[in-house]
């Protein structure tokens, strides 16, 4: 039966990751082009507000429509919706194993007389901390690919940006007018992004690095694993409480509801969000292309690297770059994946006993 729940999470846990993904996609493609924009600190800069450090959400997502498309927010689409897949179906699989194995020690450990019966707040952070360090391991390269789909577009205009200014440069330095220059300047501003595919950038990715180029920023997101384990801790215990308070009103019914659910999945995203932020930052930076600065500042050979250069750099804003769009984002894909989630757990088990019952008749 324990098995049986764990397939069900972790069908689940897939089928509500792909629909908030497909849903909250365009803000995390504006998003992580907020994280990966480089901007040096000023001089005497007191810490700003998010809202002051870069353009609204609906203004970015309007300019990546009237520059690329509507193609543009959903660039990486497809390697993106194959590791949400992947990263939820792992997660929430072995998440729901080893939840297994701690009600089961919870329950060994009262029938020798110590504790409740119940998992803690440091059963649920393990328990979330081992599934998640498995799933960063697995799932790792798909999103270094997702990264640089994301941003491609970015980096290419910068690169070009370069390019121009180096040709504007150069032709007020003449004293007398050179056409060439004109017409490269002409022919740079002609281009237009090329199409960059899935296979395109993993060739990219290893031609730059290797096959270790594919574990861009995993020391970051294994860090980062804390975000889920804060996430579920807060999600569990909340559901806990919840249940406890009916059982304790003499409530028949203590099942929670789907808005019950959205809303302490949102409540539990925010707080882990904020608290980890700056972590997802470095990751996507290091995996983004690392032209995208212009400048050796911005370019970064590892975690510790970047995290020197942007606090030399950009100083403590650049940590909390796209903060808001995060909030936004994650907060209700969050909602939108535990409430689906739950749900089609539900289903999935009925399903199964109806199986079951079948087979026994």
């Amino acid at each position: 039966m324990s098995e049986s729940n764990a397939i069900a999470n972790g069908l689940a846990g897939a089928g509500g990751g792909i629909i908030a993904q497909i849903i909250t996609y365009p803000l995390q493609t504006v998003n992580t082009r907020q994280q990966t924009e480089r901007t040096l600190k000023r001089t005497r800069q007191s810490f700003p507000s998010n809202s002051a450090t870069a353009p609204g959400i609906l203004f970015q997502m309007f300019q990546v429509v009237r520059y690329e498309g509507w193609g543009g927010l959903y660039s990486g689409l497809k390697p993106s919706l194959l590791g949400t897949a992947a990263s939820q179906g792992i997660y929430y699989y072995f998440y729901q194993v080893f939840k297994n194995k701690a009600v089961a020690i919870a329950a060994a450990r009262k029938l020798k007389g110590r504790g409740d019966g119940t998992v803690g707040m440091f059963g649920w952070l393990v328990v979330a901390a081992i599934a998640g360090s498995l799933n960063v391991l697995l799932t790792n390269p798909i999103w270094v690919l997702v990264t640089r789909m994301q941003t491609h577009t970015q980096a290419e205009r910068k690169i070009v940006e370069k390019k121009k200014e180096a040709l504007r440069k150069a032709a007020s330095e003449r004293t007398i007018a050179d056409p060439t220059l004109q017409d490269k300047l002409n022919e740079l501003n002609s281009i237009k992004p090329r199409p960059y595919g899935t296979i395109h950038a993993a060739n990219e990715v290893y031609n730059e690095a290797g096959t270790v180029g594919f574990w861009k920023g995993v020391i970051p997101a294994l860090i980062m694993v804390c975000n889920p384990s804060i996430q579920f801790m807060i999600y569990e215990s909340s559901l806990k409480h919840l249940r406890a308070k009916r059982a304790a009103k003499k409530h028949e019914d203590t099942s929670i509801s789907a808005l019950e659910v959205f809303l302490v999945g949102a409540i539990a995203k925010l707080g882990a969000t904020v608290a980890t932020y700056p972590l997802l930052v470095v990751k996507s930076r290091l995996q983004a292309k690392q032209e995208i600065g212009g400048s050796s500042s911005f370019r970064y050979s590892g975690t510790f690297d970047a995290l020197l250069k942007m606090i030399r750099y950009e100083g403590l804003p650049g940590f909390y770059k796209g903060m808001s769009t995060k909030i936004v984002q994650s907060v209700f894909a969050a909602s939108v994946l535990f409430m689906i989630k739950e749900e089609l757990v539900k289903a999935i088990m009925v399903l199964a006993n109806k199986t079951k019952s079948i087979k026994f008749e």
